[in-house]
């Protein structure tokens, strides 16, 4: 049934190495709706192939381009990714502009293509201190997708997760101090109404690649029920066959919430 919402031909699709992907066993109705992602290993992989860094950048921006398709497709609503966070800011110089760089350039050859898609953007972080081209990047991309009615792409661009919470907050404190909000109406739902990620469900499931263990200050209150998938595979060789993977794998766990299930 997957296969014919797909539009796919073959018994499986393929990967861009010619691996196929078993689509057969995913069941359209438990795809996660939501899916974030901590894109990590590009510098790893670049290094391993005795390239700059940078070059792992670049390969991994063309990565991103088809999971955001083959998300669109398995039906995944929503995929957040981890760009560009508030630590990552100490890293050398040249990295950090070849990144700014590197975003300004996807946000231009990209867009046009994500349109066509029906791909909405959207971006979390704070935009103080991001170059004047990244933000009317991020402006426009904005601007043109909004309308779109597609899987959402949400990029984390000078992201941090405890920088989010302290800036809900503040805006939580002011609405108290000017007599807008009583401290004992404070509930969860005020509160996610004050992080970047308003108007849109938590994660379903949280992927990782690179094989480290660890979320990264990414998205803390979003992915407290998040399911987690990881694997020792770096950002620019993710493929297609490893997010049906993490899907199945997604699939097949008994989601409580903190209570027991009753079956």
């Amino acid at each position: 049934m997957l296969k014919k919402l797909l539009g796919l031909t073959l018994p499986n699709c393929k990967d861009p190495e010619g691996r196929e992907v078993d689509l057969s066993q995913i069941r359209p109705e438990l795809v996660p709706q939501h899916v974030a992602i901590i894109m990590d290993g590009n510098g790893r992989w670049a290094r391993a192939q005795g390239k700059p860094r940078t070059f792992g950048h670049a390969a991994g921006a063309r990565t991103l381009r088809r999971i955001v398709k083959f998300a669109d497709k398995l039906g995944i609503k929503a995929l957040s990714v981890y760009a560009f966070s508030t630590e990552n800011w100490k890293r050398p110089i040249t990295e950090v502009h070849f990144i700014m760089d590197l975003l300004v350039e996807y946000l231009t050859k990209e867009l046009e293509e994500f349109n066509q898609y029906n791909v909405r953007i959207r971006f979390m972080g704070a935009r103080e201190g991001l170059p004047d081209a990244v933000l009317e990047k991020m402006d426009h991309a904005l601007e043109v997708t909004r309308d779109n009615t597609g899987i959402i792409l949400n990029i984390a661009i000078n992201y941090g997760g405890q920088r989010e919470l302290v800036g809900a907050m503040k805006e939580i404190a002011t609405l108290v101090k000017e007599g807008q909000l009583q401290p004992e109406d404070i509930n969860e739902k005020t509160i996610e109404e004050h992080l970047y990620t308003r108007g849109m469900p938590a994660p379903d499931l949280l992927i990782r690649t690179g094989g480290d263990l660890r979320v990264s200050n990414f998205m803390l209150w979003q992915i407290a029920y998040s399911e987690f998938w990881t694997t020792p595979v770096f950002w620019p060789d993710f493929s297609e066959e490893l997010l049906a993977e993490a899907v199945l794998s997604y699939e097949k766990r008994d989601r409580r919430f903190g209570g027991l299930n009753q079956k």
